[in-house]
């Protein structure tokens, strides 16, 4: 049987960590070593440690987040990812992981370079799919609040809530377009937390995995002990969130799209929907660019101010100390003669 390679991708704080963790104890290989456990997420991210340093690797330089809000940023990371040296990179690796029937990759920047990953897999005779998870934008962003912006200022982190939830909805329409040619599911966070064997049944079902047990029965498993639903601890709603009606609308009906291709991966109906979704945000990110274009273009010149200033200072004390060296006493000029 040939390799399976999966996928598995979404919002950072969506469930990604906890859904990997199950399907590693359902018997699907993670490349080791493992981005260790930590204080934001102590039971674990089982992520290839390899993995999340390609990524930074290939995307940071771009730079692109996680997840952005450029309507432009999917076509400047694919780019990045098509570089010959990048697929070269990946191909040697991926090469060596290949031992186990079903590998378990999962990085919540994979959508952004997935091109890549798919071309790999295949010319070394792995199938891929993918596993988006989905949690609502609100619960997103408030979990992202907590675990990044606790130290910052109202003010901050008001422009970082707006900013992430713009944000998860372009990372929607990314992650939608990215894997739609694919086998692929799409998995509530909700849903893993309340019956994990129901969405992991199904989401197998779609995404073409076996398990080391049967879902459809009740028998005690592993991860029931891992699977916690008191982990779902932002259940908040928009009144908690201070965004802008319309991008909070906009949000909603893409949350309710996506929700969609939890039971049907390819609806017509969905696709099309968040594509005309996907205009609308673009239209709105268009006009915000606009609105902020003063505030951005006096961060601009003060940036420019701040890197004149240290130069200046630089300058300034270089020449006070060759002045202190001239000066010195018993300084011997090195064009005197000897």
């Amino acid at each position: 049987m040939s390799p399976h390679l999966l996928l598995v991708t979404g919002s950072g704080r969506s469930g990604t960590s906890s859904v990997a963790g199950a399907l590693k104890r359902l018997g699907l290989h993670v490349p080791q070593p493992e981005v260790p456990a930590d204080e934001k997420n102590p039971r674990g991210y089982y992520e290839p440690e390899w993995v999340t340093e390609f990524h930074k690797r290939v995307l940071n330089p771009v730079p692109v987040r996680t997840i952005d809000t450029r309507p432009t940023a999917g076509a400047i990371a694919a780019e990045a990812g098509s570089k010959p040296e990048v697929e070269a990179e990946l191909r040697s690796w991926l090469s060596e992981q290949l031992d186990a029937e079903q590998i378990l990759i999962k990085d919540p920047r994979a959508f952004w370079i997935l091109p890549v990953w798919t071309r790999v897999a295949a010319d070394l005779g792995a199938s891929v799919s993918t596993l988006t998870m989905l949690r609502h934008p609100t619960e997103v962003v408030r979990s992202r609040d907590s675990a990044y912006l606790t130290e910052q200022s109202p003010t901050f982190r008001r422009q970082r809530e707006t900013a992430n939830i713009a944000a998860w909805v372009n990372a929607a329409f990314e992650t939608e377009r990215s894997t739609r040619s694919l086998d692929r599911a799409f998995v509530r966070y909700a849903d893993l937390l309340a019956d994990w064997r129901t969405a992991l049944h199904r989401a197998g079902d779609q995404a073409g995995l076996t398990y080391n047990a049967d879902l459809t029965t009740r028998e005690p498993h592993d991860v029931d002990d891992f699977i916690d639903a008191k982990l779902n601890r932002s259940a908040i709603t928009w009144d908690d969130i201070a965004v802008p009606a319309q991008l909070r609308e906009l949000a909603e009906r893409t949350w309710e799209a996506m929700n969609t291709l939890v039971e049907s991966p390819a609806s017509p109906d969905a696709i099309a929907s968040l594509g005309e979704l996907q205009e609308e945000y673009v239209e709105l990110f268009d006009f915000s660019e606009a609105i902020a274009m003063d505030a951005t273009t006096a961060r601009v010149a003060e940036g420019r101010r701040d890197v004149r200033r240290k130069k200046d200072a630089q300058l300034a004390e270089l020449r006070a100390e060759l002045e202190l060296a001239r000066t010195a006493p018993g300084r011997r000029s090195p064009f005197r003669r000897r």
